[in-house]
């Protein structure tokens, strides 16, 4: 005679049970990370900030800018049109034009932006080594390589000398003087594009704001693009500073960053 064996209820049960929590802990788990490469985009910026800031005290000039930047550290190419598209594979490096300001000049928006993370590495105010130049094959910055790595998205930050921006300006930005900035998003991949892409839901780029500064996508040192911004669209309700706010209940990821340094 045979006889039929299965799963009792209770045995279901206890089944059912042990599947919800390993899904709420890998639930829980996925939040935590999150959470913690959160923290780390504010770590960043607090940290190449000071950075700038250190560099500038010691060597009279900021990151990019130097214009003796090969007496400290080497040439890359002893023509100066030519060190501009020269990798590095050490310390050489090249001069800036010394205007003081991380300027967009020749080649396109790619010369000074880059070897200020050279100049920061050469100085020891931040870890790695960067060649300092734009790739000229896709993806045209690599983190780790050109610029900085983040734990996040594979994201990263731009110097960008922006100073005072108009009520209608070509940014998308809200009014206001922001001098240099750090940009930090998803870094762009062709030689014409000079902006990084977003990375963040609004949410996400709120929690970071109420830590560094204000809470507000249109004040203080930290700031969002407009909502009709071509690069970061919806993240911040309204084009008025005075009544905009971070759109956090749209849960896309919408948002990048820009970050005043104060020089």
């Amino acid at each position: 005679m045979h006889t039929r064996s299965g799963f009792s209820l209770v045995e279901l049960s206890i089944v059912l049970v042990i599947l919800g929590l390993l899904t709420g802990g890998i639930l829980s788990g996925q939040s935590l990370i999150r959470a913690a490469e959160l923290r780390s985009v504010g770590n960043d910026l607090t940290r190449y900030t000071t950075a700038v800031h250190t560099f500038r005290d010691k060597y009279m000039a900021l990151p990019g800018d130097m214009k003796n930047a090969t007496d400290f550290w080497g040439e890359a190419h002893a023509t100066p049109a030519t060190c501009q598209t020269t990798a590095s594979v050490g310390t050489e490096t090249c001069n800036g034009n010394g205007d003081g300001y991380i300027t967009l000049t020749s080649p396109a928006w790619t010369y000074e932006k880059f070897r200020a993370w050279q100049h920061l590495a050469n100085a020891g105010l931040m870890e790695g080594n960067y060649n300092g130049i734009v790739f000229t094959v896709a993806p045209a910055v690599r983190a780790g390589v050109n610029v900085p790595t983040s734990k996040i998205d594979q994201a990263s930050s731009s110097f960008r000398y922006m100073g005072y921006q108009p009520l209608v300006n070509s940014y998308d930005m809200y009014e206001g003087n922001y001098g240099h900035v750090l940009e930090y998003g998803r870094p762009p991949s062709t030689l014409t594009e000079s902006t990084v892409y977003p990375f963040l839901t609004p949410e996400e780029a709120w929690n970071i704001d109420m830590k560094l500064d204000d809470g507000r996508p249109g004040y203080g040192n930290m700031a969002v693009r407009k909502p009709a911004s071509t690069y970061s669209p919806g993240c911040s309700t309204d084009a008025d500073p005075a009544v905009a706010e971070y759109s956090v209940q749209n849960t896309a990821k919408i948002c990048s960053i820009i970050f005043k340094t104060g020089v």
